[in-house]
């Protein structure tokens, strides 16, 4: 459970942190136009976060890898994980964009509210349903997929 905490919750303050500050080129921050205002946190401080969550990302993802190879995590429960990595992903991402300053519109911010909300949600429904079929079979062995138990999740059903 907490390597599955690990992955989802390191990937998108990795990209955000990773990223950086995506701001129109040659104008100071006070005279650009922002659709939504970024936090107030410095370039060295969200790479060092970005870092140290991509190392946690990295490590929840070793820890869940080798589960799934040894049988002790059924594999699918990467259907859940999966979409829920894309997801944190375009969060991370999104949010620079969103923050972008610029000089007018934010053409990247209105293209990312209308695609990508839908996109976003359909990733979150689907890691619900998957994960919600996954607890309430009784058979967590089928098609020799392999199960067990790892650290809270529920591979072999309730």
């Amino acid at each position: 459970m907490a390597a599955g905490a690990a992955l989802i919750g390191g990937v998108p303050v990795a990209a955000w942190g990773l990223m950086g500050q995506q701001n129109h080129d040659g104008l100071p921050a006070s005279e650009l136009d922002y659709a939504f205002q970024p936090w107030d946190i410095g370039d060295g401080v969200a790479a060092v976060a970005g870092g140290l969550a991509l190392v946690l990302a990295a490590a929840g993802a070793a820890v869940l890898v080798r589960g799934s190879l040894r049988g002790a995590m059924d594999r699918r429960w990467w259907g859940v994980l999966g979409p829920l990595m894309v997801l944190g992903l375009l969060a991370g991402v999104g949010w620079r964009i969103l923050t972008a300053g610029g000089v007018g519109a934010n053409i990247g911010a209105g293209l990312l509210i209308v695609f990508g909300t839908p996109i976003a949600a359909g990733l979150l429904l689907w890691s619900l349903a998957w994960a919600f079929w996954l607890v309430t079979q009784r058979h967590g062995h089928e098609g020799g997929l392999g199960g067990g138990d790892m650290g809270g999740i529920a591979s072999r059903g309730v």
